[in-house]
């Protein structure tokens, strides 16, 4: 209980001083993480990484969906909530979405096999959104799981140029509501 209030009052700050990285005034909501979490096939999955990683919701529950031995790599980019995640989870938090390959070099990894991202991609001028995008694609492997959740349907037509969009859940005890998008990468 605690931790949930800390973990709210650290995200309104973040955001109060950084809208436009931190898209929300609050965490993701244990339904919305659900959501995205329960789309992945664990079996399936040795690699994951997360993008947006804030406070460590979504986090959590990738934790208790995965095996033992998957590899969970973490991405943030305010220092603040990186530093926070470092004390809550034993994964490697790297910095910045745009480099999301080399921080799988420096893991040793080719390619992963899922992708979560609580990126607020709209609020992203084009050329950024298009960079991260490409890196996501660039990274996951052959038809791998591209799992993200956004507040509207605007980037259903940035999402297909780069995936197969299979279903798109709506999570309204989420707030604000969301939209989890559950994508392929496209085949070769």
């Amino acid at each position: 209980m605690i931790r949930s209030i800390h973990e709210k009052l650290l995200f309104l700050f973040k955001f109060s001083n950084d809208p436009q990285y931190i898209g929300s005034v609050t965490p993701s909501s244990r339904h919305l993480a659900h959501k995205m979490v329960a789309s992945v096939p664990w079996d399936e999955v040795e690699s994951v990484v997360e993008l947006g990683a804030g406070t460590g919701s979504v986090t959590r529950q990738i934790e208790r969906a995965s095996q033992e031995e998957t590899k969970i790599i973490l991405f943030e980019k305010d220092s603040g909530l990186r530093d926070y995640m470092a004390q809550q989870y034993p994964h490697p938090c790297y910095r910045d979405a745009l480099h999301l390959q080399d921080a799988l070099r420096n893991e040793q990894l080719t390619n992963v096999d899922c992708i979560i991202s609580c990126l607020p991609f709209f609020n992203f001028q084009p050329a950024m959104r298009s960079k991260i995008l490409k890196q996501i694609n660039q990274s996951l492997r052959p038809e791998g799981w591209f799992i993200a959740f956004q507040y509207s349907l605007q980037m259903r037509k940035s999402f297909s140029q780069y995936f197969e969009i299979e279903r798109i859940r709506f999570v309204l005890f989420n707030v604000p509501p969301a939209f989890v998008y559950v994508c392929r990468k496209k085949k070769e």
